[in-house]
C-alpha cells in the first residue's frame, strides 16, 4: 500500500517544487505569490487531466453494464493519485493563501503558525471541506463499501476534474496581464459549460443510467438508491452549484464591464474603477 501511495505523493509535491524552481526564473518580476499560485494551478490542471483521462477509460469500459462491468483503473487511480493529489492540494493551497498575504504585508504573515492556519481554514473553509469530503466520503465508498459494483459511476466523479484545467488556464491568463485578449473570453466560456455539464448535469445524468439500467423513471431513483448515497451525492454536488452561480456572477460582472468600455466614446474620460470593485 505505501509504494502505491508512493506514486502521487512524489508526482505531485514534486511538480510543485520544480515549478517553483524554475518559474522565478522566467518570470523575474513575479512575487513569491504569484510564483506559488501558477505553480499550484499548474499541477492542479496536470492532476485534472489525469483524472479527465481516467474517466474517460472507465465510463467507455464500463458502459455495458454500469453496475456490474469493472475497470482496474477505478480503485488504483483513487488509491494511487486521487487521496495523495487531495492530501498535497490542501497544502498548496495554503501556501498561497500565506504568500498573497505576506506579500500584501500583513504582519502575521512574517512566519508560518497556528493563527496563519486558521486563517486559511476560515476564509478557504468550503474548498477544505470539500477536499476532506472526497477524502472522507469517496475514498471509503470506492475502497470498502461498493461490494467491487459501480466503476461506472466513480468513473463518471472523474470527469468532474474537466472544467479544472480551464479554471487554472484563467487564472493564470490574469497572471500574465491576458484577461483582454480573446483566449481569456473564450476561455470563460469554456469554464462555465464544462463547470455545468461535468459537476452538475453529471448527477442527474448518473441517476438517469441508473434509472435506465434498472427500468425506473430518473423521479423514482433517488427512492430506490440507499439514503447515504444521495447523501453522498448532494455533499459533492451543493459546493459545485454554488461556485457555479459564482462563476456566473463573475463572467456577467465581465460582460457588463466590456459593454462599458465598448460604448465609450473616444472623447470621453476614462474613469478607472478598478480600485472600488
Amino acid at each position: 500500500m505505501l509504494q502505491v501511495l508512493a506514486c502521487g505523493v512524489v508526482v505531485f509535491p514534486g511538480l510543485f517544487f520544480v515549478f517553483r524552481r524554475i518559474l522565478p526564473s522566467m518570470f523575474k518580476q513575479w512575487t513569491d505569490a504569484d510564483v506559488v499560485l501558477v505553480s499550484e494551478r499548474l499541477v492542479s490542471s496536470i492532476h485534472a487531466v489525469m483524472a479527465t483521462t481516467a474517466g474517460v477509460i472507465v465510463v467507455s469500459s464500463c458502459r455495458g453494464n454500469v453496475i456490474n462491468d469493472k475497470h482496474w483503473l477505478t480503485t488504483y487511480f483513487v488509491i494511487w493519485y486521487g487521496v495523495p493529489y487531495m492530501t498535497y492540494d490542501i497544502y498548496a493551497m495554503y501556501l498561497s493563501h500565506y504568500y498573497r498575504f505576506q506579500v500584501k504585508g500583513h504582519e502575521e504573515y512574517k512566519q508560518h503558525s497556528l493563527r496563519t492556519v486558521n486563517s486559511f481554514v476560515r476564509r478557504e473553509f468550503l474548498l477544505v471541506l470539500h477536499h476532506i469530503a472526497l477524502l472522507t466520503i469517496l475514498l471509503p465508498v470506492t475502497l470498502f463499501f461498493r461490494k467491487d459494483q459501480g466503476d461506472f459511476f466513480i468513473g463518471c466523479l472523474f470527469l468532474t476534474e474537466l472544467s479544472t484545467p480551464f479554471v487554472s488556464l484563467g487564472k493564470i491568463l490574469i497572471q500574465l496581464s491576458l484577461q483582454e485578449c480573446w483566449l481569456h473570453k473564450a476561455n470563460g466560456g469554456m469554464v462555465l459549460l464544462t463547470f455545468f455539464m461535468c459537476r452538475i448535469a453529471l448527477f442527474p445524468y448518473m441517476y438517469w443510467v441508473y434509472g435506465r439500467h434498472y427500468g425506473v423513471p430518473l423521479y423514482s431513483v433517488p427512492f430506490h438508491l440507499p439514503l447515504s448515497t444521495n447523501l453522498g451525492n448532494l455533499c459533492i454536488l451543493a459546493p459545485q452549484v454554488y461556485w457555479f452561480v459564482l462563476l456566473c456572477r463573475k463572467g456577467y460582472r465581465l460582460y457588463q464591464r466590456s459593454r462599458c468600455r465598448g460604448d465609450e466614446s473616444p472623447t470621453s474620460p476614462v474613469i478607472d474603477n478598478a480600485k472600488g470593485e
